[in-house]
């Protein structure tokens, strides 16, 4: 489940986050889920909202109405976060459109309210998270609640979610040439589908998986700044600049917010 967001200023106490996959069967359709919380409750703070090649759920608990985020390709700032208290779900292109009915691409590099694409479900889907008790019994109920809307035969195009999923992976292909004759198709072909199906150019989405893998990886509490090269960057320079042109931070600046997170459990 990739970070969705971070302060763009640091605060007196860590943000704090629990993280789970999804479960097998949903994994084509969903990445995880995450339950977030300020520590002090006070309201949002500036935000930087990341890179990412999904679309985010964003259920809060304190009044704000649930959101989806699109995929990105650059960080977004918001000079006011509303969300506080709640917690995330990450779709993948086929999630969203089985989920919604809604491609990716519609919401790529925006967002839009949950309500206008699940209806009364949403508002049903707030209540009972909120109801809650434990991010255990949250967990649950978006697998039971997800299993059950979930449409697979409204996903796109089975060729070009496997090719967004070779992306996302470590030992993906290098070029997006190497992709296509992967799948056995042009190159165009594969560009002109990444437009359709999620919006982001493949390169865009390969650069993308990219930072997101270097984010995870510092995610560790043992993790070191230097580890991030190994993560598909040519050299210390490269990340460099493609950590500043993504994030707008410098990957020292990076690393530091990724490491000042609270990991929650229960």
């Amino acid at each position: 489940m990739a970070i969705h967001s971070l302060p763009t200023q640091p605060q007196a106490e860590p943000y704090q986050m629990i993280t789970r996959l999804s479960p097998p069967h949903l994994r084509p359709y969903v990445l995880g889920w995450a339950g977030f919380r300020t520590r002090a409750g006070e309201p949002g703070h500036p935000s930087r909202m990341l890179p990412l090649n999904a679309a985010t759920l964003i259920i809060d608990f304190t009044g704000m109405g649930p959101i989806v985020t699109g995929p990105r390709a650059t960080a977004t700032f918001s000079a006011h976060t509303p969300w506080r208290h709640g917690v995330a779900v990450g779709l993948t292109p086929a999630g969203m459109s089985a989920l919604t009915g809604t491609p990716i691409r519609e919401v790529a590099g925006t967002t839009a309210h949950l309500e206008d694409l699940l209806g009364t479900r949403a508002a049903e889907l707030t209540g009972r998270l909120i109801s809650s008790v434990s991010w255990a019994d949250r967990f649950s109920l978006l697998e039971e609640r997800l299993t059950a809307w979930l449409r697979p035969d409204a996903g796109p195009n089975d060729l070009i979610m496997h090719a967004w999923r070779r992306l996302q992976e470590p030992a993906g292909p290098p070029t997006i040439g190497s992709l296509a004759g992967e799948l056995g198709v042009s190159r165009r072909y594969v560009e002109l589908g990444f437009r359709r199906v999620v919006g982001l150019s493949p390169k865009t989405v390969a650069r993308i998986a990219r930072f997101q893998r270097t984010v995870d990886t510092w995610r560790r509490p043992s993790a070191t700044l230097d580890e991030a090269v190994a993560c598909g960057y040519a050299d210390q320079p490269h990340l460099t600049r493609e950590i500043r042109a993504m994030a707008q931070m410098t990957p020292k600046q990076l690393f530091a917010f990724v490491q000042y997170t609270d990991r929650l459990t229960g």
